[in-house]
């Protein structure tokens, strides 16, 4: 199984050590994977403040970097999104379809493809999970509380196989962070005020990490947390699964 390795550009900036995890992660998992050296940004900000007719170069682009892959993998729910609902390319449709149907979240990946049931990883830590908005009801990565359904959620899935890991329990499990790409900009008090509420919920209820699927969204409540001095460290998902175990370690 050939993998195609996305790290959408705030990553490969900011936080270079998700996209360590997320390799190393899926190579433990026998997959084989690629990183094409060439790739850019998605082009997910100039679509979301309307400039999608911009984006036509990052959309061949990525058909260059990535038709070849069996499937696409990236630790980042919104840039996957965008390129499942967005990428066109008029000379290149077939393949652009085909990136579209092949594309994956990360831990959608490992739970609808590879099937994980099990993971050598421990974290002995009390965690609080944060759903992000485009991974939860764009991706259907877990179950949104405005709908009468049955509850799930795929990060808490894997999650729950990392042994020592306490998921702390939320009063709103599902609530936006206020990040919101270019909105937390345009609406920078809302957002801040967004933020907080979202933090504050964590750390009533004694996380001592927040994680989740999107470093966008733990980029933003990290820096909140970092001027309220709360000692709650962010980290993403693929960090807490590539946790090694003490007998991994010392092997």
């Amino acid at each position: 199984m050939k993998v195609g390795l996305f790290i959408p550009c705030y990553i490969d900036q900011f936080y270079p050590q998700v996209g360590i995890a997320t390799l190393q992660l899926l190579q433990k998992l026998g997959c084989e994977v690629g990183f094409p050296q060439g790739q850019t940004c998605c082009g997910q900000p100039m679509a979301n403040s309307g400039y999608e007719h911009l984006t036509h170069q990052c959309n061949s682009l990525f058909i260059k970097n990535f038709a070849d892959y069996d499937y696409i993998v990236g630790p980042s729910g919104s840039c996957v999104l965008h390129i499942k609902d967005h990428l066109h390319d008029p000379a290149a449709e077939p393949k652009a379809e085909k990136i579209r149907q092949r594309i994956y979240e990360l831990t959608e990946f490992l739970t609808d493809v590879l099937k994980v049931t099990s993971l050598p990883a421990r974290f002995p830590c009390k965690v609080g999970l944060h759903q992000s908005c485009h991974g939860q009801r764009g991706l259907g990565l877990a179950q949104m509380s405005e709908l009468v359904a049955a509850p799930f959620s795929k990060p808490e899935q894997l999650l729950r196989m990392v042994e020592g890991v306490e998921l702390v329990p939320l009063d709103r499990a599902d609530e936006c962070c206020g990040f919101g790409g270019t909105f937390c900009v345009a609406e920078e008090a809302v957002s801040v005020k967004m933020g907080k509420d979202r933090v504050a919920d964590h750390v009533k209820h004694g996380a001592e990490v927040i994680t989740g699927t999107d470093v966008s969204c733990l980029m933003h409540m990290e820096g909140i947390l970092r001027r309220q001095h709360a000692g709650v460290k962010v980290m993403h998902i693929a960090e807490i699964l590539n946790q090694y175990t003490d007998e991994q370690a010392n092997s």
